[in-house]
């Protein structure tokens, strides 16, 4: 596994170089960059003014009923919904020569979309990201423990309709400032997502490449399941030392990560 450090102002460890690497890029590329669970396209705004500044074409999508778009929550938003929220926006940008990143719950449906629209997809980036098999639930990679909090919180807050929003700092963020800016934004998650399966006619990545990033500095203990998923597999896997919300924690150490994986 590499790793990629940060230091106390958010710059890349000189160690990595990642910049050198950057240099070498011949050409702007394509982004669409997924959100996890409770985020919105809104959690991607400082990773993406930077891969922009860069001369990137950058898309930050937000799922049905959260975000901007949490009116339209729902029971009837299951994981069929997430991924082809996210098909449509490649459907109709046009979009070409992807490189599809998904954070955390948005694993999934970078997965989906990989599944259906093989040829439209570059790359494929799992940041500490849920890694789903065919007709698995998200809630199959979690512990049953957490699986029942969770289930008992969606009862008690909204009569199973949604999953209520966290505290931001169980997202390894410790900085108030950055706190309090997930907080305000977050909204309650559909629990259907994460009841319903996934439907996969491929193997996962659907033979693209993939990279996973394993946020590590603090470690996300939910996703231990699937990043034992992702060695097993043996699939390419960088660790870069912060939180599980990297694109707030360290946007630009995480740009230059993005960066370099799509030259």
């Amino acid at each position: 596994m590499e790793r990629l450090s940060t230091l106390a102002s958010g710059a890349p460890a000189a160690t990595e170089a990642p910049k050198s690497r950057l240099a070498k890029r011949a050409s702007s590329r394509t982004f669409v960059l997924v959100h996890g669970a409770w985020h919105g396209g809104w959690c991607w705004s400082k990773v993406a003014s930077i891969l922009r500044g860069r001369g990137h074409t950058v898309l930050t999508p937000t799922q049905t009923g959260l975000g901007e778009r949490s009116h339209l929550l729902s029971r009837s938003i299951d994981l069929d919904v997430f991924v082809a929220d996210v098909a449509n926006v490649l459907q109709w940008e046009d979009l070409n020569d992807v490189v599809l990143v998904g954070h955390s719950f948005g694993g999934n449906a970078v997965s989906g979309v990989a599944d259906r629209m093989r040829d439209r997809v570059r790359q494929l980036v799992y940041l500490d990201a849920l890694v789903l098999e065919n007709a698995r639930t998200p809630f199959d990679r979690l512990p049953a423990g957490e699986v029942e909090a969770r289930l008992k919180s969606a009862r008690e807050s909204s009569g199973g309709l949604s999953l209520p929003v966290p505290n931001a700092t169980v997202f390894g963020i410790s900085d108030p400032a950055q706190a309090s800016f997930v907080q305000a934004r977050m909204t309650p998650h559909p629990l259907a997502t994460y009841t319903s399966p996934l439907k996969l006619a491929n193997k996962v990545g659907n033979g693209l490449p993939a990279t996973y990033i394993v946020c590590s500095d603090p470690i996300y203990k939910a996703l231990e399941s699937s990043r034992d998923w992702v060695k097993a597999a043996g699939w390419r896997t960088i660790e870069i030392a912060t939180g599980h919300d990297a694109m707030v924690t360290a946007p630009d150490p995480l740009a230059d990560l993005l960066d370099t994986e799509a030259a």
